[in-house]
């Protein structure tokens, strides 16, 4: 098994922070992982992206030309990244951004959701990326709703980025009970 993933938006939307928490929890799983970022000088406001691959096995290259699944957080990206994603694979963007009529793949499994209106309800516009994050581990089961919830709150506790955020699972929540 190798699951490729592109996390793409605005730098501060938190993409970076998304790519390392699904390499955490495939960390957790005992999974060979890789992490590879990408964002321009003016990090917030400017593009950023990562590279997510989740093996079984030892992982050749940390970048992925073809993701198996690419998660989209604004506009530029989805211009930027859509025609990357190999025949057959998810895509996965926030409608709150992206206009759908930009969607000009017929060949790939599209999944919309508002995250940044749902974080923006919960009081906690910066969790879109955490609301996207329930969201994908809904569809695709490549991770339990338990192993991804508490593989996050333990990685945000580790990292010296905070303790255990109920605001947190909340937008995990909120996204993985969308229908």
């Amino acid at each position: 098994m190798i699951t490729e993933i592109i996390c793409a938006g605005f730098g501060g939307q938190g993409v970076l922070t998304a790519g390392k928490l699904l390499l955490y929890a495939a960390y957790k799983k005992d999974k060979h992982v890789t992490w590879f970022p990408s964002y321009g000088n003016e990090m917030r406001g400017g593009s950023a992206n990562c590279n997510v691959i989740i093996s079984d096995d030892r992982i050749a290259s940390p970048y992925a030309d073809n993701p198996d699944m690419l998660i989209v957080l604004n506009g530029p990206s989805l211009e930027k990244f859509q025609n990357t994603v190999k025949p057959g694979g998810r895509l996965f963007i926030n409608t709150s951004l992206v206009d759908e009529a930009m969607v000009t793949r017929t060949d790939v499994e599209l999944f919309k959701a508002p995250v940044t209106d749902i974080a923006i309800s919960l009081k906690n516009e910066r969790a879109a990326n955490i609301v996207m994050l329930g969201y994908l581990c809904k569809k695709t089961n490549l991770f339990t709703d338990k192993e991804f919830e508490n593989s996050m709150c333990e990685y945000f506790e580790d990292s010296g980025k905070g303790k255990y955020n109920e605001k947190n699972v909340e937008a995990f929540r909120s996204g993985y009970n969308l229908d």
